[in-house]
């Protein structure tokens, strides 16, 4: 079952620069070898729901091994029948606007 999440994880209770543990969670997406992408607020991540969420569990491990507390923003996007979402879905929208 395909599954497309955005994902935020966060780590609470530090000073306001959290980048360098913001950087070990988004380095366990990247190397799941999952479709994935980055921006300000979210990652998404695109692939078979059991996969998918492996993949949340091992990030967020990343700092709850470190005793560090987590929160996790999650929307999930499961459509079966479907792949390739991450990028199919933003082209639908920007040729409509070429239009």
């Amino acid at each position: 079952m395909n599954t497309l999440i955005a994902v935020s994880i966060v780590p609470l209770g530090r000073d306001d620069n959290v980048s360098s543990q913001v950087a070990e969670v988004i380095k366990v997406i990247r190397d799941s070898g999952l479709p994935n992408k980055t921006n300000s607020m979210f990652t998404e991540i695109e692939g078979p729901w059991d996969e998918v969420m492996k993949v949340v569990k091992e990030s967020v491990k990343v700092l709850t091994d470190k005793g560090i507390r987590t929160e996790i923003v999650l929307k999930a996007d499961i459509r079966p029948g479907h792949d390739n979402m991450i990028n199919t879905k933003v082209e639908k929208i920007e040729k409509l606007l070429d239009d």
